[in-house]
């Protein structure tokens, strides 16, 4: 039996197999809006479709893609064309075979097959049955006409593959690559991280498998590794797109240029890719700097180029495998500075953000989100955590308090918070209710905060829930519980610890400590039953801002002791006594740092410009 001319290609190339650049960028340059149907221009226009062809074809392409991305028959029907569809496609693969067979005999013709532009079912109304029959039968025609393959790309949904996949089995024995296309946090639309895609189109079937469109070269970079780690022995292929497009006087550009191409083209060699070419943006130019590039830099010349981090404003990465900032922080031996701030009591948020960006100018590296403290009406923490990463660029971290929730709340809670990017958590009791705006309201709770961190750490952490059900994948969550390092009674407090340290938890957050040199002695006390204590400590500052504040931290707010001395200091310095305050929160803080890993960093009252002032004169 005769070899596939592209399993040929793909076994003896040297290089990866280059293709070619996109076909509606190009058509859309020379005047066609992407509000009409461009398949049809193989029938109406078949010239300038050609001319595509040969300009990808002298700028190095290998294979190119016949112009019948939307040439399914829903797609055709929202033209009135389904009834043309064996004409158009047919139409398609006889225009890349004259443009080919005039000049470039050894160029290759893949049958591009798209999208459906429906969904699915349970997401839709069409079952997989009908969408593998809609496949089939413009795989069929395509096949029928004589393409040397078929690409099955730009495919957000794992089921629409598997039936596009299926469709071609049953009606051809050409090879098949197929291609994903990805959201900007490295997910499918329906929500499937990359290894699980990769495992996905092998078991399928496909011959080579990948990605196209999604973000850019570095974010496609990022995830074709993944899915090589996933399943080593597949072929792969990637077309990404030419960067984020934006729209600039009713146009849609795109940033990427063609050298940048041709860097990410060696990076994609490097990371093991067989197939590469480009999608949304891409023209001739960018196919001519990759087959330029390939053929002119010897692998071992080549340097790594970066897989960015997963987009947003922050500079986080959104795998739920990689560390959070705080966690690397700790990891590094950098001291944390986290400070604490309240969610507002109504629905304007611009004073939050305000003071969210003034300590992060200041050097702040954490914002720790409060979850109704003194029990008292507020915002969602969540909102707010989703809010300051996003608008501001600052990791947070959440207060997660057990008390007023059940087990199913807890673990819908827990999951809410990581899909919006948060990955520390502070776990908690939380204040009673009776305290607070609403004495009457519910108070119950099925988890102590041991129980919690235990769910979180050796379940969620684990990819499964309470009951030993799995959630799809693991959380990556980093979390801190609560620490007295001035107990009243410290062997109670180092049994309760221990009890959270073998639970999991990460690190620990402190009441304001305003005597440091008592917090070395408990854990000089620790240690000598346990050995040095090995979890990273926030030690909590709160600067005192006047006598009145003092005395009343001291008398009635629990764990709190503020010496003798101190309480004197504020008093002599009168109505400089919030800078006095200032000056202590300052001197403790280089006393902490000799022992402590961070400080959890509270401004009084919600005056953020003392907390900012600290964290510029500590950093």
């Amino acid at each position: 039996m005769t070899e596939n001319r592209f399993t040929a290609l793909l076994r003896s190339a040297e290089n990866p197999v280059v293709f070619d650049g996109a076909m509606g960028t190009m058509l859309h340059a020379r005047g066609e809006s992407f509000e009409g149907c461009l398949d049809e221009l193989n029938l109406t226009n078949p010239g300038m479709v050609a001319e595509v062809h040969r300009a990808y074809i002298e700028a190095g392409a290998q294979v190119i893609m016949t112009n019948t991305f939307g040439a399914n028959r829903f797609k055709l029907a929202e033209h009135g064309l389904e009834d043309h569809l064996e004409e158009i496609n047919c139409a398609g693969v006889n225009l890349a075979k004259k443009v080919v067979d005039a000049s470039f005999k050894t160029v290759l013709i893949a049958g591009d097959v798209g999208p459906l532009g429906i969904r699915l079912a349970p997401f839709g109304r069409v079952t997989g049955e009908e969408a593998r029959e809609v496949f089939a039968e413009q795989i069929r025609a395509l096949a029928g006409c004589g393409v040397d393959l078929i690409v099955i790309e730009t495919i957000s949904d794992l089921y629409e593959m598997r039936e596009a996949i299926r469709a071609a089995r049953e009606v051809s024995d050409l090879p098949v690559l197929a291609t994903m296309t990805f959201t900007r946090d490295d997910r499918t639309l329906l929500g499937d991280h990359p290894r699980r895609v990769a495992e996905w189109l092998y078991e399928a079937g496909a011959d080579v498998i990948g990605v196209n469109c999604s973000e850019g070269p570095a974010q496609v970079l990022r995830i074709i590794r993944q899915m090589r780690e996933a399943v080593p022995e597949a072929h792969f292929s990637v077309k990404p797109n030419a960067g984020w497009p934006e729209r600039v006087g009713g146009r849609i550009m795109y940033p990427a240029g063609p050298d940048y191409f041709g860097d990410y083209a060696l990076a994609f060699r490097q990371a093991g890719v067989e197939v590469v070419g480009g999608c949304c943006g891409t023209t001739p130019d960018h196919i001519r700097a990759m087959r330029t590039a390939l053929e002119t830099t010897l692998e071992e010349d080549v340097i790594d180029l970066p897989a960015l981090k997963a987009d947003g404003n922050l500079a986080l990465e959104a795998l739920s495998t990689e560390k959070s900032h705080l966690a690397s922080q700790f990891e590094s031996g950098k001291f944390a500075i986290c400070v604490e701030m309240d969610p507002p009591r109504g629905l304007s948020t611009h004073k939050l953000l305000a003071g969210a960006s003034l300590l992060h100018e200041a050097g702040a590296d954490v914002i720790n989100v409060a979850d109704s403290p003194m029990a008292r009406m507020r915002m969602s923490p969540w909102a707010v955590c989703e809010l300051l990463q996003n608008q501001v660029g600052i990791e947070t971290t959440l207060h997660f308090p057990t008390r007023g929730r059940n087990l199913l709340r807890v673990q819908g809670d827990l999951l809410a918070a990581h899909a919006i990017g948060v990955r520390n958590i502070f776990v908690v009791m939380g204040d009673p209710t009776e305290i607070g705006d609403y004495p009457d309201a519910m108070d119950n709770y099925d988890l102590a905060p041991s129980g919690l961190i235990k769910l979180v750490k050796e379940g969620f952490n684990t990819g499964i829930d309470h009951a030993g059900m799995e959630i799809g994948e693991p959380t990556n969550f980093f979390v801190g519980s609560a620490l007295n390092l001035i107990p009243k009674d410290p062997e109670r407090e180092i049994k309760v610890l221990r009890r959270k340290m073998n639970n999991g938890a990460d690190f620990f957050l402190t009441q304001p400590v305003y005597e440091p040199e008592k917090g070395q002695q408990f854990l000089a006390q620790y240690a000598e039953q346990y050995g040095p204590f090995e979890k990273p400590i926030l030690v909590g500052v709160l600067p005192l801002y006047n006598l009145r504040h003092a005395k009343f931290l001291h008398h009635e707010v629990p764990g709190i002791s503020i010496p003798e001395g101190i309480l004197e200091r504020i008093a002599s310095a009168g109505k400089d006594s919030a800078k006095e305050g200032i000056r202590i929160a300052v001197e403790h803080i280089e006393q902490i740092k000799t022992w402590g890993q961070g400080i959890y960093l509270m401004p009084p009252f919600n005056r953020f410009e003392i907390a900012a002032e600290i964290v510029e004169q500590v950093r």
